[in-house]
């Protein structure tokens, strides 16, 4: 797979880390994640699926052919497949299966909880009732947590670009419809041009009804988004926040609220929000004492998953088993899971890390 920054396409060998025995112990961690996109989580075996199932779709079906189309020329190149993926969920069934089968790539990964943040008001467009989107994915749930013991939340995002009627549509049908699985209200998209603050009113109601707020921010733009998040969002963790690291005062304000910031380091410099592996802001972050946890964002996508990104941060933090392990709990800590099941996942942090030193 290429990476793409700043306008250039280069080969990418960072992208896949490798740890010896330090990748074994992190393959049998139990984790939690808590910043991956739900469309973005598709597998080229996911996706070839859904191309099967519209075959007017430009999208190969191919599995093979599928690794060449996620091939990026540049950031504009990558929204436009990002957005062809998407094309390929237009029924109720599709999106049931698209969650039901995340889950099953999750569970892999020994991956025990995971925050989807899905962006409803997408399925929306293509004239999925909002009664059939929730009973789509709150189906896939609840065979999910059954049968492949992962346990799934919803953060619905609203996709930023779109501007108000997009953060109107997906407050309705937060409130409206009220899936047993949603826990938090986010925002992605383009930060430029959209300011966080436009967005404050959307988020007021959806706190007021006990909704968290999970923006993303300072991902593409600077440190003054993420004081926006967080002072008109009331924001409770950061998605991103890659840019936090230019401003100390913000750092400093990270660490003594205890607000964590969502890290994605490879997707960080397949989106150019940083310009390599080596120089990723994370050590800064840790440094400073604010909290981190490690995510994949669109994991395909990007040519990654979970376990690499933790070995990734591994490698970044001079980290051995217990350091990973760390940051394992601190995804559990900063999770919106109830205090029975964070304390059943920590617990299993516990004993792989113990059974490991054995």
């Amino acid at each position: 797979m290429s990476v793409f920054r700043e306008g250039v396409v280069s080969q990418a060998p960072e992208a896949t880390v490798t740890g010896g025995d330090l990748a074994t112990f992190v393959a049998g961690l139990p984790k939690a994640e808590l910043h991956v996109h739900h469309v973005g989580s598709a597998s080229p075996r996911i996706v070839a699926e859904l191309a099967a199932r519209h075959p007017d779709s430009r999208v190969p079906k191919d599995p093979e052919r599928l690794a060449e189309y996620f091939t990026f020329r540049d950031f504009a190149h990558f929204i436009e497949v990002y957005v062809s993926v998407v094309g390929l969920v237009q029924t109720p069934e599709d999106i049931r299966l698209l969650t039901y089968e995340v889950a099953r790539d999750m569970a892999r990964q020994h991956i025990r909880y995971a925050e989807l943040t899905v962006t409803p008001y997408s399925f929306g467009l293509r004239g999925i009732a909002d009664e059939a989107i929730v009973e789509a994915i709150e189906d896939a749930r609840v065979g999910a947590e059954r049968e492949l013991g992962v346990v799934l939340r919803w953060c619905f995002d609203i996709p930023g670009e779109l501007g108000l009627p997009a953060a109107e549509g997906t407050l309705r049908m937060a409130l409206g419809q009220q899936p047993a699985g949603l826990v938090s209200f986010g925002l992605g998209g383009p930060e430029k041009g959209w300011p966080r603050a436009l967005f404050k009113p959307y988020f007021d109601q959806a706190i007021a009804a006990g909704l968290h707020s999970v923006p993303h921010a300072g991902e593409t733009t600077g440190p003054e988004t993420v004081w926006d998040a967080l002072t008109s969002l009331r924001a409770e963790r950061i998605g991103h926040g890659t840019s936090s690291t230019g401003d100390p005062e913000l750092l400093a304000h990270l660490a003594r609220t205890g607000v964590p910031l969502e890290v994605c380091p490879t997707s960080n410099v397949a989106t150019g929000a940083v310009p390599s592996l080596a120089a990723h802001p994370l050590p800064a972050m840790v440094e400073a004492g604010v909290t981190v946890t490690i995510n994949s964002d669109d994991p395909p996508m990007f040519g990654t998953d979970l376990n690499n990104e933790y070995l990734v941060a591994a490698r970044l933090l001079g980290l051995d088993a217990a350091g990973v392990a760390d940051l394992a709990r601190n995804a559990v800590n900063a999770s919106f899971l109830d205090a029975a099941g964070r304390a059943r996942l920590l617990a299993e942090i516990d004993a792989h890390l113990a059974s490991w030193v054995a």
